[in-house]
């Protein structure tokens, strides 16, 4: 069976998992991706920066999902040789994405303007913090401040305490590398019109406004500013919360419409409440009280099993073990299992976006360090012996 994406060639010049994750998707669906690596460690740990090495780095790399369907050539583009090699690697590609901060590429001569002079029909991705231009591209930061200055960090947490951090779920991956992949697509399905690759500047902070996109409308059309832990959906409202169970677990309720309402209302025995959904006051703190006592009563697990056949959006607050035991979870296969010839079963995230005539699929497990070196440099047409001149020279190990 034919994969979406196959045929298009991709050059990952990323060197942590932002980039990684986004070309993750793409060779799930079938892209050929290549992960350009450099010769010196980037200071990160196993498996999040460079591909690792050794027989524990096969481990690492075996359960690694974030690296699997690629291969690795180790290539020093600071030197004129290992920029040679990237150039004659950039002429077959479609794609070529990197994480570095503005002004890295055009230092080490592979930036978008080089390279589309070589290859008029490249998509060449840039991912970085806060874009190729304005005040901010030159500032250093991470998740933690592209959520700040993006603010959704200043809309997650409690009612009068601090802000609470969402891991790096939504600078790094959903303004990020889903932001990178929609970028990518657009830009080849623009090509097989235009005949033209182009530049895709993917800034994650602006991808973390653009997730804010109805808290936006509130406040352009309403003049309102949502505070933390307030508002519909953020916490603070009887309907759309999460309660502690009987056996110190939580289970979280959402019901925004008021045939929900009613449904949790009634299954809690308190019809009563049913006229005051949006109340505010001591009315709601009393509704709240009688939840978080009530919810006390049973475990998650058996609030869920009651819950669920009433017709109420119910749902456990899992830790990461449990989410791969979840018979949802199981069910949509989004736990793939992959042979391994010295580990046998290894268990990795599955995927998410599911076709019905290209599905996507893993193909092999992540590379270690330089592991397709001499594969891609042979394919390019490169000798034994000019191979090893590459190595003399530093521009590969």
């Amino acid at each position: 069976m034919a994969l979406a994406l196959e045929g298009i060639k991709i050059l990952d010049l990323s060197w942590v998992p932002v980039g990684h994750y986004c070309t993750m998707i793409l060779g799930d669906l079938g892209a050929e991706v290549v992960k350009v690596e450099p010769t010196f460690e980037t200071g990160l740990p196993a498996g999040l920066g460079v591909s690792p090495r050794g027989e524990e780095g096969r481990r690492i790399a075996a359960f690694n999902p974030q690296n699997r369907n690629k291969k690795s050539i180790v290539l020093n583009l600071r030197t004129p040789q290992g920029r040679e090699v990237f150039y004659k690697l950039a002429e077959k590609a479609d794609v070529i994405l990197e994480g570095f901060r503005p002004g890295v590429t055009e230092r080490l001569g592979v930036d978008y303007q080089t390279i589309a002079k070589i290859n008029p029909r490249i998509i060449y991705c840039s991912i970085s913090g806060y874009g190729q231009d304005g005040p901010y591209r030159d500032l250093p930061g991470h998740d933690a401040n592209y959520i700040s200055i993006g603010g959704a960090l200043g809309l997650i947490g409690l009612r009068d305490g601090p802000p609470i951090f969402p891991q790096n779920l939504v600078a790094d991956y959903a303004g990020g590398s889903l932001h990178g992949v929609m970028g990518i697509l657009t830009a080849l399905i623009a090509r097989e019109r235009t005949g033209r690759g182009q530049h895709v500047d993917i800034a994650m902070t602006d991808g973390v406004v653009s997730l804010l996109s109805l808290f936006a409308f509130e406040y352009f059309c309403h003049q309102t500013i949502e505070k933390r832990g307030e508002g519909l959906i953020g916490g603070a409202m009887p309907f759309y919360s999460a309660y502690q169970t009987k056996d110190g677990n939580y289970i979280t309720i959402g019901c925004i419409e008021p045939h929900f309402w009613e449904n949790i209302c009634r299954a809690l025995g308190r019809e009563d409440f049913i006229p005051h959904q949006y109340v505010e006051g001591e009315k709601r703190e009393e509704i709240l009280s009688y939840f978080r006592e009530v919810f006390r009563t049973k475990t998650r697990d058996e609030w869920f099993d009651l819950l669920k056949e009433k017709n109420i959006p119910i749902g456990k607050v899992y830790s990461i073990d449990e989410v791969f035991t979840d018979h949802q979870i199981l069910y949509r296969r989004m736990v793939e299992e992959i042979e391994h010839p010295t580990l046998g079963k290894v268990r990795q995230v599955g995927i998410a976006m599911k076709f019905s005539d290209t599905p996507g699929s893993i193909r092999s497990l992540s590379p270690l360090l330089g592991e397709h070196t001499e594969e891609i440099l042979q394919d390019l047409g490169y000798t034994e012996e000019q191979i090893e001149e590459l190595r003399k020279a530093g521009a590969t190990m």
